[in-house]
Parts: C-alpha cells; sequence; structure tokens
C-alpha cells in the first residue's frame, strides 16, 4: 500500500514558515504597545517636569518680589548656604534675602528660649560669651532693609561672626530684655 505524498507547507524565502493570522495580529499589538510605551512615557515625563519648572518659578518670583521680611522660615539650603541655624521650636521667624552680582544678604529674625540661643550660637561658631552687652552689630543700613528698629530701653547684645572666606560673615544682635526668650536679629553677608 502506498501512503499518497504530502506536500511540506511553502516557506517563506530564509527558511521560516509563513506567519499565520493570530501571530501577525499579536505582533502589530505588541509593536503597537512598545511604541506608545517609548513616545508617551517620555511625553509625560516632559509633561509633570514642566508643571513642577513652571510653579518654581511662580514661587521664585513671588519671594523675590516680596520687599521687606517674610514671616515663614527660610528654605533649609538657606539657612546651611548663609549659616544661620535657626533653632526648633522658635517662633515670630521671619527672614528677608537680597542679592546682587558683588554680595547676598540674609536676614533673619526669631525669638526662641535661652537654651536655643545657646545652641544657635553654637552652631554659628561662637557663644554667649561673645555677646558684648550695648553692642548693636546690625548696621543703620541694615536695619533700614529689613525694618528692625533698635530702640533704647532694650538689653541689646551683639557680636559679629567672621568665618574663612568664601563663607559667610554673620552680625547678629540679640535682645536679651526677656531672658527665658532672647530675640535673634541676624544678617548673614556672603560675596561668591
Amino acid at each position: 500500500m502506498t501512503l499518497p505524498h504530502q506536500s511540506t507547507p511553502p516557506r517563506a524565502p530564509g527558511g521560516k514558515l509563513p506567519e499565520d493570522h493570530r501571530h501577525m495580529i499579536r505582533r502589530r499589538w505588541l509593536t503597537a504597545v512598545i511604541i506608545v510605551l517609548l513616545v508617551g512615557i517620555p511625553a509625560g515625563y516632559l509633561v509633570i517636569s514642566a508643571g513642577q519648572s513652571r510653579d518654581s518659578g511662580r514661587d521664585k518670583e513671588r519671594e523675590s518680589s516680596a520687599a521687606g521680611l517674610q514671616d515663614n522660615w527660610p528654605s533649609l539650603m538657606k539657612r546651611r548656604i548663609y549659616e544661620v541655624p535657626i533653632p526648633a521650636g522658635s517662633w515670630g521667624v521671619a527672614y528677608y534675602e537680597t542679592s546682587n552680582w558683588k554680595t547676598s544678604r540674609l536676614y533673619v529674625q526669631f525669638t526662641t528660649t535661652a537654651a536655643g540661643l545657646d545652641g544657635f550660637l553654637a552652631e554659628s561658631g561662637t557663644s554667649r560669651a561673645a555677646l558684648t552687652p550695648g553692642r548693636i552689630t546690625v548696621g543703620d543700613r541694615d536695619a533700614d532693609i529689613a525694618g528692625w528698629s533698635f530702640v533704647e530701653g532694650m538689653n541689646w547684645a551683639g557680636t559679629t561672626v567672621k568665618r574663612e572666606e568664601p563663607r559667610p560673615v554673620t552680625d547678629l544682635t540679640v535682645d536679651l530684655t526677656e531672658p527665658a526668650f532672647p530675640r535673634v536679629y541676624a544678617v548673614s553677608t556672603t560675596s561668591p
């Protein structure tokens, strides 16, 4: 008995079997998904990044257009750059920053506890012993810019913290009229 000869399916050039319809559809879907991911993920990232950049620019614009002290804590980055380590738990915190091509200044005021003042002075590179009674180290020009007035009849003490360049120089004036809750006025100046 002889069996009929079955022919082999036709092969594409290169020795591969032709693709059936189901595999073709699956391959096209996979290709479409990959293309969408390759284009969609970067596009989504760009949209999110642009929104964050725009918001950041608005925050910086609002901050730079402010005139005088802002009732808020300066950013941690500013406190580090200007070396003004405001103690945790301080209140009545306000700041103002000025910059030009020659110098940058950070004006800061806050009220703290006696222990907070000691910690602040130590972190600033000085101590309570360096505070000279009756001395106001913040200059008239800086006091005018910040809107501070150092009136007579208060228990003022001050010192200047000089650091090796390019680190900032900080003028500190402290109101010790209420010794348990001293009020600190600091002007930290740096030259880029």
